[in-house]
C-alpha cells in the first residue's frame, strides 16, 4: 500500500507565495500578520490538508502524548467502561485521555476526529458499534488516511474496518459467539420458544448477536421460522416497550435473549407489570454483564463482554509496533454469567398467553 507523503510546512509557504517564517506566524497566531497573507496561507493549509506536525510542536513544549477515546454515549455502563480501561492503560504508559463523545451523529464524530488530528493525538479510537453502509465505510478511509498521513493511529473498537488494506488497528469481541452460548443457555435449560428483543438491522454488533441467537436455534434442530426478533434498538424504555407489546400480542414463548443488558432490565419490568414472573413464567438473558444485572430483581444471567479489556487492549495495539497487526481483527472472548434469571420453562398450558391470537 502507498503511503501519502507528508505535506510540510515548506510545501504550504511555496503554495501560498510566501516564506516559511510566515506560515509558522499564521499557523501559530502569536504574530501580527497582513490579513492577506493570512487569507493566502490558510487556503494553502486547507487546500493540502496541512496539519501541524504534533512532533515538532512537542520538542518545543507544544504537544503532549494523548490519546483520544471517542463515545456515543458516557451513560452506558458498557461505553464507561471502555473508556475507563483506555484511560487506565494511557496512564500507566504516561499518556494522556480525552474523552469526546457523539451522540451516535457521524458529523460530531467526524469533528471530532479532525480536531484531534489538529491537536496531535497520537492515537485516536472510536467506540461501539455501527451501520456498516456507504457513508460509514466512506468516513472510516477518511478517518484513517487523514490520521495517518501525520502519523497518529486510528483504532476501532467493537467496530469492523471497511478495508483491511486501510491503516487502521481494530480490536472486538465475538458477539456472534456470546449470542449463541446465551441461547445454547436457554435451549439447554429446556427453552424451544425464544424471543429475542433488541435487534437493529445494520448494527453490526446486533447483526453479530442475531445471527448467533439464529445459529443456535439451528444447531438444536429447530427450524429458521422458530426465530423470532424484535428489532426495536436498545435501552431500557425499548425493552419494555418492546415486551410489552409481545405480551399483549399474546405470543406463545417461554424465554427472552435480550439485544443488552438494559433492555433485559426493562423486559423484567414489563413481565411484572404483566403479573408475570421470572424465571417461573419466562426466563431472560442480557448481554454486556453492565454492574446493574446482579442487581435486578431476579439477578440477570448475562454475556459478560470484556469492556474494560476491550479499551486497554486498544491503546495496547496502538501504541505497539506491530504493523502486521493493521486491519487484522483483534478479537477478545466472551462467556455466560448465571445468576438467577432461567429457568425451566412452565408446564405445558403455562406459558405466557394473555388471550390475544398468536401471530403466523
Amino acid at each position: 500500500m502507498t503511503q501519502k507523503k507528508r505535506v510540510t510546512i515548506r510545501d504550504v509557504a511555496e503554495r501560498a507565495g510566501v516564506s516559511v517564517a510566515t506560515v509558522s506566524r499564521v499557523l501559530s497566531g502569536n504574530y501580527p500578520v497582513p490579513p492577506t497573507t493570512r487569507t493566502r496561507v490558510t487556503r494553502a493549509a486547507r487546500a493540502l490538508d496541512y496539519v501541524a506536525n504534533a512532533h515538532a510542536r512537542a520538542l518545543v513544549g507544544g504537544g503532549r502524548k494523548t490519546v483520544a477515546v471517542v463515545l456515543r454515549q458516557v451513560t452506558s455502563p458498557f461505553y464507561a467502561h471502555v473508556a475507563e480501561g483506555v484511560e487506565a492503560e494511557a496512564a500507566e504508559r504516561g499518556w494522556l485521555c480525552l474523552v469526546g463523545t457523539t451522540g451516535g451523529n457521524p458529523q460530531r464524530e467526524l469533528d471530532f476526529v479532525q480536531l484531534m488530528r489538529e491537536e496531535g493525538a497520537g492515537v485516536v479510537i472510536l467506540v461501539g458499534g455501527v451501520v456498516e453502509d456507504d457513508s460509514y465505510r466512506a468516513r472510516v478511509a477518511h478517518y484513517a488516511h487523514a490520521l495517518n498521513a501525520v502519523g497518529s493511529r486510528l483504532v476501532l473498537c467493537g467496530r469492523p474496518s471497511s478495508d483491511p488494506d486501510l491503516p487502521v488497528l481494530v480490536v472486538g469481541f465475538d458477539n456472534e459467539a456470546g449470542a449463541r452460548a446465551a441461547t445454547s443457555h436457554l435451549l439447554s435449560a429446556g427453552h424451544r420458544d425464544i424471543v429475542f428483543i433488541g435487534g437493529l438491522p445494520g448494527n453490526t454488533a446486533l447483526d453479530a448477536r442475531t445471527a448467533g441467537y439464529r445459529t443456535a436455534l439451528a444447531e438444536h434442530g429447530l427450524p429458521p421460522h422458530a426465530a423470532h426478533v424484535v428489532d426495536c434498538g436498545l435501552g431500557r424504555s425499548a425493552g419494555h416497550r418492546a415486551m410489552t407489546e409481545i405480551l399483549k400480542q399474546g405470543r406463545k414463548f417461554t424465554a427472552v435473549l435480550a439485544g443488552d443488558d438494559m433492555v433485559a432490565a426493562g423486559v423484567l419490568r414489563a413481565v411484572t407489570d404483566a403479573g408475570l414472573r421470572v424465571p417461573d413464567d419466562i426466563s431472560v438473558v442480557g448481554y454486556n454483564d453492565a454492574p446493574l444485572a446482579q442487581d435486578l430483581n431476579p439477578p440477570l444471567t448475562t454475556v459478560r463482554t470484556p469492556a474494560e479489556e476491550l479499551g486497554r487492549a486498544a491503546v495496547r495495539l496502538a501504541l505497539g509496533d506491530r504493523n502486521d497487526a493493521l486491519g487484522v481483527p483483534h478479537i477478545l472472548g466472551t462467556h455466560i454469567v448465571v445468576r438467577d434469571s432461567v429457568g425451566p420453562p412452565p408446564r405445558p398450558g403455562g406459558a405466557p398467553d394473555t388471550g390475544g391470537t398468536t401471530p403466523a
